[in-house]
């Protein structure tokens, strides 16, 4: 199973890097951009379409990892919480046991 979903994913990867060789090919026409302060070189639509698409997955990807990040550090703080709270509530069972 995992073999076909490799396979199918390679595929769909083909398949968007053709599309985008298609895309990139009937939009040749050159643009720049107006940024307030700077205008850049022309380029393609395309260049720009597909490079705004980039910088939008690898941001995403960047928040995604800095979430995970964030999530492990709370997971393991917990982890340390709790395991010094059971430390507790069994040092104090200990206690009451020997106080019968």
């Amino acid at each position: 199973m995992a073999g076909l979903q490799k396979i199918l994913l390679i595929v769909l990867v083909l398949v968007l890097i053709l599309l985008a060789l298609v895309f990139s090919l009937n939009n040749q026409m050159a643009v720049s951009l107006n940024f307030l302060l700077f205008e850049t070189q022309p380029h393609g639509v395309a260049v720009w379409i597909i490079l705004s698409f980039v910088i939008g997955a690898l941001t995403g990807i960047l928040l995604t990892m800095i979430g995970t990040f964030r999530s492990s550090v709370s997971q393991r703080s917990l982890k340390k919480q709790l395991d010094r709270a059971e430390q507790a509530l069994e040092k104090s069972r200990a206690q009451n046991d020997q106080a019968l």
